[in-house]
């Protein structure tokens, strides 16, 4: 098969990407496929038109690539791909629109509150977390205790993104499950050496340990409850769907992950890696 792998882009996960793309790359070279690398560009519909490929295996991270762009680009061209499609990558993309879905459906999530300035922000909980609507990888991601820390990372946040995401601290720990072709995986405990699994936890090695959960009957609750969303969201071939589980052993939902890393520290992997799933087999699984 003819694959063309679509990495690196305009966002700011362009690093993260290519990390991706090279890795996926590599697994679907050694699986006999046809490998075309290419960077997402202006003037990406004339080198698809070119290179004429049987799939395109999307490795893209942030704007332009899980948020239903590219997607509907290529949908316009007739060219299959991998992930999921336009609106459940466009409605994942938006946390402030995925949390207004879920809730609809009786999902529990924090509290939250989205706002496009940071002037007159009527929000008292605190601690509290402040994150772009639109942005992954944990960048633009801070803490804050009061009002005058929560308004300058409000401004912070809008310099990256159009709208921000105020929500509630919980007290405890994050939980992320993959989705792999309909199948939920084994949930993973995210513990950062931090306070928050911001982008130095998640990038640099040894600033978080990752164990597979091992609470059985929590675990199958977050499973189905991960299949139930991405039911909801009509999630494909792979997707990784993160949660807080507090002390009680509440779970809250807290964000979609529509192209999940690829790197040597992503969480998908590993946890294909404890079903048996080496990473090549992964590859194939989703390019199939």
């Amino acid at each position: 098969m003819r694959v063309v792998v679509l990495m690196g882009g305009k966002s700011s996960e362009r690093e993260i990407s290519l990390k991706t793309g090279k890795a996926v790359s590599k697994a679907l070279k050694e699986l006999g496929h046809e490998v075309i690398e290419l960077d997402l560009t202006e003037d990406l519909p004339c080198k698809l038109e070119k290179v004429k490929p049987d799939k395109v295996f999307i490795a893209l991270h942030g704007k332009y690539g899980e948020d239903g762009c590219v997607q509907g680009l290529l949908e316009v061209m007739g060219i299959p791909y991998t992930g999921t499609g336009v609106l459940g990558s466009a409605v994942s993309m938006d946390k402030d629109l995925t949390k207004k879905v879920l809730s609809f459906h009786g999902i529990s999530t924090p509290k939250w509150l989205a706002v496009k300035s940071s002037d007159g922000i009527d929000w008292h909980l605190y601690p509290a977390i402040v994150k772009p609507a639109s942005q992954g990888s944990s960048v633009g991601l801070y803490m804050v205790n009061d009002i005058t820390e929560l308004e300058r990372a409000v401004r912070k946040v809008l310099e990256i993104d159009r709208k921000a995401l105020i929500e509630e601290f919980i007290e405890g720990e994050d939980v992320t499950v993959g989705v792999l072709k309909g199948e939920a995986l084994p949930p993973i405990r995210v513990l950062p050496k931090g306070k928050l699994y911001d982008y130095e936890s998640k990038y640099t090695k040894g600033m978080t340990r990752y164990e597979i959960y091992d609470d059985d009957f929590l675990a199958k609750k977050l499973q189905n409850l991960t299949l139930k969303i991405a039911d909801i969201l009509d999630l494909k071939d792979f997707s990784r769907i993160d949660f807080r589980v507090d002390r009680e052993g509440e779970y809250y939902f807290l964000e979609i992950n529509t192209i999940p890393g690829m790197t040597e520290l992503s969480l998908l992997p590993m946890a294909c890696k404890e079903k048996g799933i080496d990473f090549k087999e992964l590859i194939n699984i989703i390019i199939s």
